[in-house]
């Protein structure tokens, strides 16, 4: 990949790949092999690979950062470390020692990070993926598995500006189910949401809004994305989120954004919201802001609501103040343009 071919212009998220690739393989007898760093290539794979058969693949997302000193740094590798290995254990797979994924993932931005450009609108998007690569049809976990690490330059997920985007309320679909693999990122979680993300899209909006399985009442997430919604205005404002459950997925950029709102002097609470609750609470104007977050999409304000024929707007629909101020500060921390106070920032020399 040329320097040329991510600057000439607004770059589709996971397209853009790096020259190069991590690997560490699995086997029951003698556990992780050696990583292995190689050039970018399509893979062989047996046609009986009990991953492709049987969906033993889990996955993670995590970007690094160009530094205002021009060095590179990733943001939170041991969480996200840590999160790979929950996923790996609910699906019986190995998991990976925190330390061999970590430098995996530094040796591959040490590798490739000349192809992140010093510009605040892009980042280094790493895709570690761990799937089972046992040629075996017998319905039972593998016994071997390759973990696969991948790299790409990338804008936002939906623009390089925190454009508003309209949503959809799922009735249909739910996300997960209680016991499921709700809160880990099992690749077929993400299978099944698309098409509801269909629907979605035929109702004319950006991004599905799942509810929890069980009432269909809760608000849960957005698409692959974790929500926020804001009580108030001014300093007495108040974040807050729906409360972590085994069928909602524990994000790290949630996380971060709750220790940065307590940083910031907001007040802030994890609770259940329902979508009646939603909707009242905006016409009232009791709820004045409500944003999504992720590592793709970092902070994306929502606009409007969709729930059937029925509507509303939040707030005044276009990125509220406190939006602004939380996305600013989360990306302050990537660029090193405020104090690393949380040790998220992981340097690579």
């Amino acid at each position: 990949m040329t320097q040329s071919s991510i600057t000439a212009g607004p770059i589709p998220f996971g397209t853009a790949f790096t020259d190069h690739m991590v690997t560490i393989r699995w086997t029951a007898g003698d556990g992780w092999h050696p990583p292995r760093l190689s050039p970018y290539a399509t893979l062989s794979l047996d046609p009986a690979s009990v991953g492709l058969h049987y969906g033993q693949i889990v996955f993670e997302g995590l970007k690094a950062y160009r530094r205002t000193d021009g060095s590179i740094a990733i943001f939170r590798p041991i969480d996200h470390a840590r999160r790979f290995q929950s996923s790996a254990r609910r699906l019986a797979m190995p998991e990976l020692p925190e330390q061999m994924f970590v430098k995996a993932v530094a040796d591959l931005v040490r590798e490739d990070g000349r192809h992140l450009p010093d510009d605040h609108n892009l980042s280094l998007y790493l895709r570690p993926v761990l799937f089972a690569s046992e040629p075996c049809l017998a319905l039972r976990p593998a016994r071997e598995y390759l973990f696969l690490l991948v790299a790409f330059v990338t804008g936002g997920y939906f623009a390089d500006q925190p454009d508003p985007v309209s949503v959809w309320i799922s009735r249909a679909y739910s996300r997960a189910a209680p016991g499921g693999t709700g809160r880990v990122k099992y690749a077929g979680n993400y299978a099944a949401s698309y098409l509801a993300q269909l629907e979605a899209t035929g109702a004319g909006c950006h991004q599905v809004v799942w509810l929890d399985p069980v009432e269909r009442r809760w608000v849960e997430e957005m698409g692959g994305m974790n929500l926020f919604f804001v009580r108030g205005r001014g300093a007495g404002a108040e974040v807050v989120t729906p409360e972590l459950t085994d069928t909602l997925l524990p994000g790290i950029t949630r996380d971060s954004l709750l220790a940065l709102a307590a940083q910031a002097g907001y007040r802030s609470a994890q609770e259940r919201v329902s979508v009646e609750q939603w909707r009242f609470e905006c016409g009232t104007g009791v709820i004045t802001e409500t944003f999504a977050c992720g590592t793709a999409a970092l902070v994306t304000p929502v606009g409007s609501v969709r729930d059937g024929a029925a509507g509303w707007q939040v707030g005044d629909g276009a990125p509220g103040p406190v939006t602004l101020a939380l996305r600013d500060a989360l990306t302050a921390v990537h660029r090193d343009r405020t104090a690393d106070q949380f040790g998220w920032m992981h340097p690579v020399h």
